[in-house]
């Protein structure tokens, strides 16, 4: 199965957290079975690239197991939510390939199924 996985929650509540982790586990599950995973940070979900890349935070376990699947942020709301810098200390690729943001469709064209969380 190909499948992009793409985190939008903000980082404010505990809720958001839950989202984040969740699609974390989704991306963890689908690599163990040998699925074609990828992992996108779009909207306010780009916040969350520099919190788990931070080894003190208590999901970051989590983080390294999938970090290797994680393709990018969306370099214009990473901007728009003041998350460029952090995303780049975590060595996270920038995604502008459509008007500054990342193509959904060239996963779609290419037979990827798409979860958003």
């Amino acid at each position: 199965m190909n499948l992009l996985v793409q985190v939008l929650a903000d980082v404010e509540t505990h809720g958001d957290l839950g989202r984040v982790v969740n699609a974390m586990e989704v991306v963890k599950e689908a690599k163990e079975a040998g699925d074609d995973v990828a992992l996108t940070f779009d909207g306010a979900g780009t916040r969350w690239v520099g919190i788990l890349a931070d080894p003190a935070h208590r999901r970051h376990d989590i983080w390294e197991a999938v970090e290797d699947r994680v393709v990018g942020a969306c370099s214009y709301c990473a901007t728009a939510f003041g998350a460029s810098e952090a995303i780049q200390g975590a060595g996270v690729a920038l995604l502008d390939a459509f008007e500054g943001h990342p193509s959904v469709r060239g996963y779609l064209a290419d037979g990827y199924r798409v979860l958003t969380y």
